[in-house]
This record gives C-alpha cells, sequence and structure tokens, in this order.
C-alpha cells in the first residue's frame, strides 16, 4: 500500500476543512474507530496536511458516529494477522503519529464524542485541548488485552490528573464519566452532544483570532518541559514488541476476542511458571 496522496485516498479517516478549522475523523465507527496501520498512516498524512496548509490554524480530532471517539488497537485485526495490518512503510508508526500531534505548531482540540479507551485514550491526552459530549466515557485497557503505553500514555498522563489517579486509571482500567474527567483536569469542558461540534468551532474560532506564531511558540513551550517523556515511550514501545508476542499477552487478545475474563495467574511475579524469586 501507498501513503494518501489526497483525501479521496483516504479510507479509515475524514479530513475536511472549513473557516480555518480542519476535522480529522477516523471513520471507522463499525469498529468502534479501534485504529489498524492503515487508519495511522492516514491520520499522520491529516496531521501533516493541515500543517502544511496556511490557512488551517487549528485541528480537531474525532471519531465517526456517537458511540466512540476511539478504542485504540483494533484487537480483531491483531488476532486476525498477529499485528495491526499492513502499512506504507512496513511499520506501525503509532509513535510518528504521537510526534505529530505534539509538533504541529497549531492547537489541537479533541472531539470526545463517545468512548476514549486505550490507545484512543492516549490520543485524546496528547491532545492540546480536550472538549467532551456528556455521555463520553474515558478510561484503558492496556493491561485487560496483555498491552500498556509506558510513555506519553502514563507519565504524561500523571502530570494531568496527578500520580494516584492515573494510577488508578492503568491499574483498574475502569471507565470514567465525562464530568469525572473533566474534575481531573483530563477535559477541558463538557457539553451535550449536540453541541459538541458548535463548541469546538466556538474555541477554534476564539484561538484563530490569536497571533499563530505566539500559539506556536507556546504549545513548543508548554510541550518542551515533557519532551523526555517521549523518549522513555520509545524504549516502552521497544519492549512492548516484545511482550505482545508472549504467551501473557496472548491471553489477554484471545480473551478479548472471545468475551471473557483473561486468567493471568499463572503470570504473576512468584508463581512456578512465571519464575520466582531466586534461591
Amino acid at each position: 500500500m501507498t501513503r494518501p496522496a489526497g483525501p479521496d485516498d483516504l479510507t479509515d479517516v475524514r479530513y475536511e476543512v472549513e473557516g480555518g478549522l480542519a476535522w480529522i475523523t477516523i471513520d471507522r465507527p463499525d469498529r468502534l474507530n479501534a485504529f489498524r496501520a492503515q487508519t495511522i498512516d492516514e491520520l499522520i498524512w491529516a496531521f501533516k496536511t493541515a500543517w502544511a496548509d496556511s490557512t488551517v490554524g487549528v485541528v480537531a480530532l474525532t471519531g465517526a458516529g456517537d458511540r466512540a471517539f476511539c478504542v485504540g488497537g483494533d484487537q480483531k485485526q491483531r488476532q486476525e494477522t498477529g499485528d495491526y495490518g499492513p502499512s506504507a512503510s512496513g511499520l506501525f508508526e503509532i509513535e510518528a503519529l504521537h510526534r505529530v500531534v505534539r509538533d504541529i505548531p497549531k492547537p489541537v482540540i479533541a472531539a470526545v464524542n463517545g468512548m476514549a479507551v486505550g490507545g484512543g485514550h492516549v490520543l485524546h491526552v496528547i491532545c492540546d485541548l480536550t472538549i467532551a459530549a456528556e455521555h463520553a466515557t474515558f478510561g484503558q485497557a492496556g493491561p485487560k488485552v496483555g498491552s500498556f503505553d509506558a510513555g506519553l500514555g502514563t507519565a504524561y498522563l500523571a502530570r494531568i490528573v496527578g500520580e494516584k489517579r492515573a494510577r488508578r486509571i492503568w491499574y483498574l482500567c475502569e471507565q470514567h464519566s465525562a464530568r469525572t474527567a473533566e474534575a481531573w483536569g483530563l477535559v477541558n469542558t463538557v457539553v451535550p452532544a449536540a453541541e459538541l461540534a458548535a463548541e469546538v468551532r466556538r474555541w477554534a474560532d476564539i484561538m484563530l483570532a490569536k497571533s499563530p506564531t505566539a500559539l506556536k511558540v507556546l504549545k513548543h513551550s508548554f510541550n518542551a518541559d515533557s519532551e523526555s517523556i517521549a523518549g522513555i515511550g520509545s524504549m516502552a514501545w521497544d519492549t512492548l514488541d516484545l511482550f505482545v508476542a508472549s504467551e501473557e499477552a496472548r491471553e489477554g487478545l484471545t480473551a478479548f476476542n472471545d468475551k471473557r475474563p483473561p486468567d493471568f495467574r499463572r503470570f504473576r511475579p512468584g508463581s512456578a511458571s512465571a519464575g520466582g524469586p531466586p534461591p
């Protein structure tokens, strides 16, 4: 497969520009806007296109439909092929997507229109601002399905909500309401679902009236303080590549697709099969 040359080449994502605001929509509602490798390629293309377009001053990221913003990696695809499918480069470029969301010199608003779970939760976390519909929910799923994000999805999340809440989000894998997310500082504001697009438009128009150079420098200044976390993330992705091939990760994936609770007991440190403490 090749990288998209224009909006007509997109299959997993929609890209639209109106009045200085670029809308990037993950368009896989049948999979709750879960992403595969092709989705990531198309998202990177859309963000870079918005970056290069001088008529665009603000970017909004959302999901199609009203059920999900994004529920992370497509676990059905992962079970079917053992990975997230083909990409233009042959790589699963999730780190590159995180990088471009942070590096684009324009504010990025996450318009959360439903579930923001797993890798989808990480996407909204790294956006500059988050506006959520009242029915939106937020949470992590990695430890339930044999996966994790030990970079921006953890350490940067802790900077936003605090260490105790970040650990709760990851360790318990609960789903939290939009109002709870707002109280924790994870969401900027919550609006009725019917008003989500209009509220994004309103915030965008306010920012479009501001100095683009000032906004660019401010964004990079905010990011500079957490830039070392991206390096930690690179090491974590290296570890994840090894982990997903393990029996433990396969148990999480198989249980998810079988719609049953996973049984991780034999992998717990101290058990005979996981390797006990040294004699």
